[in-house]
């Protein structure tokens, strides 16, 4: 697969690792035919996407934890290429993420997998640790009752100095009315990996440049696939490079080269 090169350097903020061998090299492998440079990386393979897709329509719940620590281990060996993130468990204790936050970068919650929304006690504890850390929090919305975009944008009120990230530009790939919904919350920043190329340009016209992520949901999407729908947009290079490098590493509260 290839596409035209968008110049400068690419943060991929929403890829995962899937414990399996060789899976570390192969993400590194596929980075560098595609000109990615770093990724913020988080647990795949939790839940199977046949029960994933169902759980997202009809509800449920998985209720183990993710391999965090695979993440941690696959994070050490890439030179400081890949960040590691936390994926939280609602149904644990915030013991686990309290005593390893220091390992990781951020936060990643799903009421998708563990079936718990925004507005449980539950989530807005494991919240309160990652603003005691100082992690981002990633999450996408779904349709049930207490996840949704709405909830999203309550739960981020109530942490204002915690920076959130509104994973695929919503629920659905046209999910213009949830950039609506982020927009007026100003420590949501919107993600941009499956949506429409259409929603990413609005997103970035809407919330503003310093407010979108570049990501790609690898490995169900392949980078050149997220980096060709931002060439098709044709934005400015100054936009590109804020939503392709220096917002994500302002999230992390790193220098960018």
């Amino acid at each position: 697969m290839t596409t035209q090169r968008l110049a400068g350097p690419v943060f991929d903020f929403h890829a995962r690792l899937v414990k399996r061998p060789g899976a570390v090299g192969q993400l590194l492998s596929t980075m560098d035919s595609c000109g990615v440079d770093r990724a913020a990386v988080s647990a795949g393979g939790i839940v199977d996407l046949d029960r994933l897709s169902r759980q997202i329509v009809e509800g449920g719940q998985v209720c183990g934890d993710a391999d965090n620590a695979a993440v941690l281990a696959g994070c050490a060996a890439s030179g400081g290429r890949l960040l590691p993130v936390y994926f939280g468990n609602p149904h644990d204790t915030t013991g686990a993420y309290r005593a390893q936050a220091g390992l990781f970068r951020a936060l990643e919650l799903s009421p998708a997998v563990h079936g718990v929304g925004f507005d449980d006690p539950r989530i807005g504890a494991l919240v309160g640790v990652a603003e005691a850390v100082g992690h981002p929090v990633y999450a996408v919305s779904v349709v049930a009752a207490g996840a949704g975009t709405a909830d999203f944008v309550a739960l981020a009120r109530r942490f204002p100095g915690v920076p959130f990230v509104f994973g695929h530009c919503g629920f659905i790939g046209i999910d213009i009315h949830a950039i609506n919904e982020i927009e007026p919350q100003p420590n949501i920043l919107a993600e941009t990996s499956g949506c429409f190329g259409a929603v990413a340009r609005y997103a970035v016209d809407r919330l503003g440049p310093d407010r979108v992520l570049f990501g790609t949901e690898y490995p169900l999407q392949h980078p050149t696939v997220e980096l060709a729908k931002f060439a098709a947009m044709d934005l400015d290079p100054p936009a590109w490079r804020q939503v392709a490098w220096h917002n994500a590493h302002r999230l992390f509260a790193e220098e960018t080269p």
